[in-house]
């Protein structure tokens, strides 16, 4: 883009948010956020394209405005913990969506594949769950209680050691996202499969309502959570695939640092599907009603936070910052 065109396209922000560090305009604070981060991208892009320009110092000189008085009126960390999960976040959520949604798809077609390679291959269960995981659950089949694993551990070490394995599988479809996304494809894939020949093994042996009230009171929140982390693999993945304006290393940068928030989201979900597996799952003569109303809670609690949320923020946003154009 020539530089003038640039400068047409974006002037009428630049004077908005310059107005705004002058106090001439009052602006509504996610608006002058939104301001804040597009100058920065600006000053990048006219760092790259426009070295030296008049265009690069006048951006340069309202981006170091900013940045004062940012950092002159900083908050207290923990208005800044709070902000984060109550807007930034969510915010910054909204634009990655289409990841999410392509790790969900991703994940549900190799559960189906999971699923009917179970109903199709006698072995494939075993060589996917392993012949003592295996052995172990027809055993207690055998005496009445199939989900009589969740009973094995103590309460406090199931907590800790599946909350600690959720999150390296979690790290795992986020950092494997630097093989361009492939490695967070694979892991979605193993994830699916895993998942779908499960179902399929209690479902042949007439158990798929028992494993469904019983798996998923902390199995809905695990397996959404491990989606999102794919999300975040997919993030980083985009980054350095589809830099944009930006330059590929700014882009990589901003997809590092997108996934990162995204897997620091996940933490205390990770942590909540640990304590329902180590404390709650286990009692499994725990009436239905109860069983569903937690599946159901917890559906709904990470429908809100990553998508309906994100989404009336932004739309809320959005018309927070026409009234000020």
């Amino acid at each position: 883009m020539r530089e003038a065109a640039f400068v047409k396209q974006n002037k009428d922000k630049w004077s908005t948010f310059e107005s705004a560090l002058a106090n001439k305009t009052n602006l509504d604070p996610n608006v002058l956020s939104d301001l804040y981060i597009e100058v920065t991208d600006h000053l990048s892009y006219a760092k790259t394209f426009y070295p030296k320009s008049n265009t690069e110092l006048y951006l340069n000189s309202l981006a170091s405005q900013a940045h004062q008085k940012i950092y002159k009126t900083k908050r207290e960390p923990k208005s800044r913990i709070i902000s984060f999960w109550k807007t930034e976040f969510p915010l910054m959520f909204k634009h990655h969506h289409r990841e999410l949604l392509i790790a969900l798809l991703v994940f549900l077609f190799f559960s189906l594949v999971g699923a009917y390679s179970a109903a199709n291959e006698g072995d494939f269960v075993r060589s996917i769950l392993g012949d003592a995981y295996v052995n172990m659950t027809l055993e207690n089949i055998e005496k009445g209680d199939p989900m009589a694993v969740y009973k094995q551990m103590g309460e406090f070490n199931m907590f800790l050691g599946i909350t600690i394995n959720n999150i390296r599988v979690a790290l795992m479809a986020f950092v494997y996202g630097i093989m361009l996304g492939v490695g967070t494809l694979v892991v979605m894939l193993q994830n699916g499969i895993m998942l779908g020949s499960f179902q399929y093994f209690f479902y042949e042996k007439g158990l798929l309502w028992e494993s469904v009230r019983t798996i998923w009171i902390h199995g809905t929140i695990e397996i959404s959570v491990i989606i999102i982390a794919g999300c975040a693999g997919l993030v980083l993945a985009n980054g350095m695939l589809f830099p944009g304006t930006f330059t590929r290393l700014e882009s990589f940068k901003r997809g590092v640092k997108n996934g990162l928030k995204i897997m620091v989201s996940t933490i205390p979900f990770f942590v909540v599907a640990g304590f329902l597996e180590g404390f709650v799952t286990r009692h499994t003569e725990m009436p239905d009603w109860l069983a569903i109303l937690i599946i159901l809670a917890s559906l709904v609690l990470i429908l809100f936070y990553y998508v309906i949320y994100p989404y009336q923020l932004h739309k809320r946003h959005r018309l927070n910052e026409a009234k000020f154009h």
